[in-house]
């Protein structure tokens, strides 16, 4: 297990059309998380920086993406790792509220 600070497992939000219709839909939220952490490491994060209740955590490795140019291939971004909480009924994130 890494040992990670708080404020390390967190890297950002994820904002985009499909994250926000699981905001609405679901209470679900999207972050960017360290490559290294761990389920339990997540949901502590998010209970503990924003005050929170989690009901669940799921992750994902989003692969990189190759591009190419002519016949030369190369790399347009990196792998990383995905995670989506969810809330328990009632709460949100104001994070999100844009």
């Amino acid at each position: 297990m890494a040992d990670l600070h708080l404020y390390d497992i967190i890297m950002r939000p994820v904002v985009t059309e499909h994250s926000t219709r699981l905001v609405e839909g679901k209470n679900q939220y999207v972050f960017e998380v360290h490559r290294d952490a761990t389920k339990p490491q997540i949901k502590t994060a998010v209970e503990t920086i924003f005050d929170k209740k989690v009901v669940k955590v799921n992750t994902m490795i989003m692969p990189a993406k190759r591009g190419l140019r002519g016949r030369r291939a190369y790399w347009r971004s990196k792998e990383w790792k995905k995670a989506i909480v969810t809330l328990s009924p009632g709460d949100k994130i104001d994070l999100f509220e844009v």
